[in-house]
């Protein structure tokens, strides 16, 4: 029986060629000059940390990263749990942007009655942080996947790990 996983993954080749870009815009900007602003990347935690003199520049910062996130990685933005901004000492300010790796467990319940209530051919299995969809032919589970990617749109969602 066929089946194949929806799952998230992330791309962290991509994310840190996206932070080192924003890095080095931060550096040539002439609004930057002389100011403690910068973007951090802690591969362990998964956490990018935006650093800046205000929250105006903390702003700025955003406009310049997300952007550029986005090119390397669709949707990649939306994966970003934004915490909120610390003051540090005086007017700096510091935020943290931690990101979600995996299908929680509400998104995966989700995919799973979304299935089950389209009447396709289909069984789907949340298996940890992936949901697992087996059907009898391929395209039925072509049309799972299209209408997942259809319904799903405020979380980034790949598929693959197909299996005949």
């Amino acid at each position: 029986m066929p089946s194949f996983d929806f799952s998230s993954e992330v791309d962290m080749v991509a994310l840190k060629n996206a932070i080192d870009v924003t890095g080095k815009k931060i550096i040539g900007r002439h609004d930057f000059k002389g100011t403690s602003a910068r973007v951090e990347l802690n591969d362990k935690d998964k956490v990018i940390t935006l650093s800046a003199d205000s929250d105006f520049q903390l702003n700025q910062i955003k406009d310049i990263l997300f952007p550029e996130m986005e090119k390397k990685e669709p949707d990649c933005s939306k994966r970003l749990d934004h915490q909120a901004v610390q003051k540090i000492s005086g007017d700096k300010v510091r935020q943290e942007l931690k990101i979600k790796v995996g299908i929680e467990s509400e998104l995966a319940k989700k995919i799973v009655k979304l299935l089950k209530d389209s009447k396709l051919k289909v069984q789907a299995a949340i298996q940890g942080d992936a949901v697992r969809v087996s059907g009898a032919k391929r395209d039925i589970l072509q049309e799972a996947i299209a209408l997942v990617k259809k319904s799903i749109t405020d979380f980034p969602i790949k598929y693959g790990n197909f299996r005949d």
